[in-house]
């Protein structure tokens, strides 16, 4: 009790407050500082489960570990979200996409933690899938869970979830432009300064908790050293077409191999034939196993044989072409790998997997050309660049790609190159693939409505806020003179229908009987029925705000009954939704 009264009286002190900016920009530092906490507990979480699973056992003795762990690590996760959490949670940034769309930006609030429980158990025991995504829906939930508590608008409550997104990016890379960028460019948020500032805050705050809590070192850091050569332009243009082509594969097979699982009812089965598969393939490629930084790293300084490390494939490591060849298959079975993990239940991202590939494909590149007797390019910054290529591609992000990159090189002496080849990456798959491997399963279910404003602001419309009651209804069996009774009290030209019941039979408008109104000698002997007629397009209450405009444009009628199972509610009108309408958009972009 003494709990409610005082936030009863912090809420009244807040609505009093004239400063709404500077409210939203302390809730921006709020959100920004437990978004960067989130990000350091769970790679903590995820680095710590790692090393208990596999402390003391030789690296030469452990390959029946990445067999089981696999399988152990997939039904823990499925067990925790299908009996205790009882939620889906998979697919963190589309459910913010969605929440954005159809929730009104509201977030459930397990997800605090839920996303985060959930990676562990995926991702330390093998899954090959990244963190990223379950932090960005953790740090959205906290954004969404902390608006909600304060009442903010919708407005305000989409804003404070981009920046627990932003947020949960830029703790966990300690980048936050990169952070930024991938709410305006994924998210869709509308870049206006009452949304750059709040954002540009919760990264930094974000960022700076990462560096107080966990150093300097960030995630896949690697300073470039080998400078940036004018004539190997070329090749970043083919690196570009390439990554737009793998980008493609990540995308379709993705999406096909999931579909696979999606037709097993039995969660039993998934997990069996998910788990099976997905520790077949790490035991044969171990760098498929968890998000596969520790590879990427070791690529990023020239070590390849971390590629063939406790693999059946050691002893041949010293041939060129095996580690090009090698390379491959680790590039195609890594998509695969990741899908499975997520098909069968495991919960985990697309990002990590999305760097690893851009890593392997920048690296293949360089290392093929790198035969010729005449060239001499560097395979790190092919495999940094190509990182920037595939998030540019399977995300749709180039500007994502280009600066995570810099940031995590601590320079942008790659610019120039990240943009060529992020550029043609986006452009290529463009042609072929117009939705992002975020937007996909939305738009194939037709809820991507983010990345429009007119679905969204009709989204938001509901039938039942725009009901009219103030309309005067006539009795089925009345006549003209009752009617002319009600005509004289009503401010409608409109007159529906009904019985007893309140059933609805039609309509009557004034403009019909104008040149009838006046015969008294007829008031008796014409009857209501003889004058109604029953419209063509009716309106369910619980009907599409997107459907309701298309009947006011195909029927050009300014007013629409509401009708449920046949008894009539109201009306609603075209100058009611239209106004609405124009104010949602007007909210949405408004400083």
């Amino acid at each position: 009790m003494q709990r409610s009264k005082i936030y009863r009286k912090f809420m009244f002190w807040r609505l009093k407050q004239k400063n709404h900016k500077f409210f939203i920009l302390t809730l921006s530092i709020v959100v920004g500082i437990f978004s960067g906490l989130a990000a350091v507990i769970l790679k903590n979480a995820i680095h710590y489960t790692t090393y208990f699973l596999f402390h003391g056992f030789s690296i030469e003795h452990i390959n029946y570990l990445y067999f089981i762990y696999p399988i152990i690590g997939i039904f823990l996760t499925v067990f925790f979200v299908k009996y205790i959490l009882k939620d889906s949670i998979g697919h963190g940034v589309s459910k913010i996409l969605y929440a954005i769309s159809r929730g009104r930006s509201k977030i459930k609030s397990h997800n605090n933690w839920s996303s985060m429980l959930a990676s562990t158990l995926t991702i330390a025991f093998g899954g090959s899938v990244g963190s990223e995504a379950p932090i960005v829906l953790t740090g959205a939930s906290i954004g969404s869970n902390l608006g909600r508590f304060f009442h903010v608008d919708y407005k305000t409550l989409t804003l404070l979830v981009a920046c627990g997104a932003g947020g949960g990016i830029a703790g966990i890379f300690k980048a936050p432009i990169a952070g930024l960028v991938f709410t305006l460019e994924v998210l869709m948020l509308d870049l206006t300064m009452a949304s750059l500032v709040p954002l540009l805050i919760s990264c930094v705050s974000a960022t700076m908790v990462a560096y107080f809590l966990m150093g300097r070192g960030a995630a896949l850091y690697n300073a470039v050293t080998d400078p940036f050569v004018l004539n190997n332009i070329p090749y970043y243009l083919l690196l570009g077409v390439i990554s737009g082509f793998v980008s493609l594969y990540f995308t379709k097979v993705s999406m096909y191999v999931e579909a696979i699982f999606d037709k097993y009812n039995n969660s039993f089965k998934k997990i069996i034939l998910g788990g099976i598969l997905l520790s077949i393939l790490i035991l044969i490629f171990p760098s498929l196993y968890g998000e596969g930084y520790e590879t990427l790293r070791c690529i990023l300084s020239g070590n390849y044989s971390i590629l063939f490390e406790n693999s059946l494939f050691s002893s041949i490591q010293n041939n060129y072409w095996i580690v090009l060849l090698y390379a491959l298959f680790i590039l195609i079975f890594k998509v695969i790998a990741m899908s499975i993990t997520n098909g069968s239940g495991g919960v985990g991202g697309v990002f990590a997997p999305t760097l690893f590939v851009g890593g392997i494909t920048g690296f293949i590149v360089a290392h093929s050309f790198n035969v010729l007797p005449f060239v001499d390019i560097s395979e790190t910054n092919f495999a940094l660049v190509g990182m920037g290529g595939l998030m540019a591609g399977v995300m749709h992000a180039p500007l994502t790609g280009i600066f995570l990159i810099a940031e995590i090189t601590g320079g942008y002496s790659l610019l120039l190159p990240l943009i060529i080849t992020s550029t043609i990456s986006y452009i290529t798959i463009m042609m072929f693939e117009p939705y992002s491997i975020y937007t996909k399963r939305l738009a194939i279910r037709g809820e991507l409505l983010t990345h429009d404003k007119d679905k969204v602001a009709l989204s938001l419309l509901k039938v039942t806020q725009m009901i009219e009651k103030d309309f005067s209804t006539i009795d089925i069996d009345a006549t003209l003179g009752d009617l002319v009774k009600v005509i004289s009290t009503s401010k409608r030209n409109v007159f529906p229908v009904i019985d007893d019941n309140n059933n609805f039979y039609g309509v009557v408008f004034i403009n019909d009987i104008r040149n009838i109104v006046f015969k008294k000698e007829i008031y008796d002997t014409t009857f209501i029925k003889d004058l109604m007629f029953m419209p063509a397009t009716i309106v369910s209450p619980d009907e599409p705000m997107k459907d309701v405009v298309k009947k006011f444009n195909d029927t050009g009628n300014y007013n629409l009954p509401v009708i449920k199972d046949g008894k009539y509610i109201g009306f609603v009108s075209r100058a009611k939704v239209f106004s609405s309408y124009r104010k949602l958009i007007k909210d949405f972009s408004d400083e």
